[in-house]
């Protein structure tokens, strides 16, 4: 920080101009713009809009490349900020380009200053006519090169902590899914899971039956709680008599439990339960017999779960699973004593893969906050 303080002492001993953004971004949109409906999941051309993702999709369409790099892109509708220096098509109607009105303005730089204002919500009406009346301050170029300089060491870090992150998860799924690969193999039977396990649904209690849920000592999982992958509690719980109102049924620890419904990505997920609890109507309960080790059932499944949302009936995401297509999907059943040797390499694997899970995140927010309190004090002037 003392370079950029014998420059600011410098160059700006004064004090620093603020400028509104519409005095110094003008328009670099693109000839045409992609409609939502036109993006490709591959393409020539990454496609940037105003959503939150960074890459939004991909077109062969070069009359939506804007002219100039690098440039900010402003999401009309969401209030997104992003920057580039690498070709891109423009995405949809709501996003708008940008570059400096000169060379002596770095457009990097306009980019964390932007991205630091406070720009009031309008729900999904348009905001560059707000923005554009914001100001930001304008120091000469050089303090507008350190202050990036500073910046990018942190977003490089936290890059850098993310891509070590998914290098590890993707090398877990990858020996994960070598460990449950059976082709070929003459001491494993393909069966049904309903030859080796009881399959059920639970249900929910009246949510408007204050006696059914208050105080409610007995743990009911909701198919949002699949998520948590090892089920040790519950965010609900219901009563004695809430159970009793309905067709919900307690489910034993080291229960698989499969999402038949639910929102987003979920449909297809798999968890396995650590204590007694019972469900809701979109799970499925999966509680092996003897010749299955729920473990290793737990992590077969986990592999499974683009091949059970392709079977879900109903197209999209609003298709469902259902207890027939639980207890009909087939499973590959090896010896028991192999289950427990996969288990025990996958047990190593996902408490190796959970530390740096939890702890990799935790650096990672660490730096983004540091990063955002720097980026507020470096773009505060007199």
């Amino acid at each position: 920080m003392s370079r950029l303080n014998e420059l600011i002492e410098r160059l700006c001993p004064n004090g620093v101009e603020y400028v509104k953004l519409d005095d110094i971004l003008i328009n670099n949109n693109a000839e045409i713009t992609i409609p939502k409906k036109e993006y490709k999941k591959d393409g020539k051309i990454p496609i940037i809009d105003q959503s939150q993702s960074y890459y939004s999709g991909y077109t062969d369409n070069e009359r939506a490349i804007p002219q100039k790099l690098p440039c900010i892109i402003f999401g009309d509708h969401t209030r997104v900020v992003k920057y580039t220096e690498k070709v891109f098509a423009q995405g949809d109607s709501g996003t708008k380009v940008f570059v400096p009105v000169d060379e002596e303005i770095s457009t990097k730089y306009i980019y964390y200053a932007f991205s630091n204002l406070n720009i009031p919500s309008r729900g999904y009406n348009r905001h560059w006519t707000i923005a554009k009346e914001l100001t930001i301050p304008l120091p000469p170029l050089a303090i507008q090169y350190e202050i990036v300089r500073i910046l990018d060491n942190f977003t490089e870090l936290t890059a850098e902590l993310t891509a070590e992150l998914t290098a590890r998860r993707k090398q877990y799924e990858y020996y994960r899914d070598l460990l449950l690969s059976f082709d070929n193999n003459s001491n494993v039977r393909w069966m049904k899971i309903s030859e080796v396990a009881e399959c059920y649904t639970g249900a929910t209690p009246l949510t408007s039956k204050k006696e059914y849920w208050d105080n409610g000592s007995i743990p009911w999982m909701s198919s949002g709680e699949v998520n948590l992958g090892q089920v040790y509690d519950t965010e609900k719980k219901i009563t004695q008599l809430g159970y009793e109102s309905c067709s919900t049924k307690m489910v034993p620890p080291n229960t698989v439990v499969v999402a038949l419904a639910g929102q987003g990505k979920t449909r297809g997920m798999v968890a396995i339960t650590r204590i007694n609890l019972c469900t809701n109507q979109s799970l499925c309960a999966v509680v092996p017999n003897e010749s299955v080790n729920s473990d290793y059932l737990y992590y077969y499944l986990k592999t499974q779960y683009q091949n059970l949302r392709k079977i879900s009936s109903g197209d999209g995401t609003r298709g469902g699973l259902n207890l027939s297509m639980i207890r009909n999907y087939v499973v590959p059943i090896p010896p028991i004593e192999e289950q427990k040797r996969i288990v025990a390499i996958l047990d190593r694997f996902e408490t190796l893969c959970n530390d740096l899970t939890n702890g990799i995140p935790a650096e990672i927010e660490l730096r983004q906050k540091q990063y955002e309190y720097y980026r507020d004090k470096l773009l505060s002037f007199k």
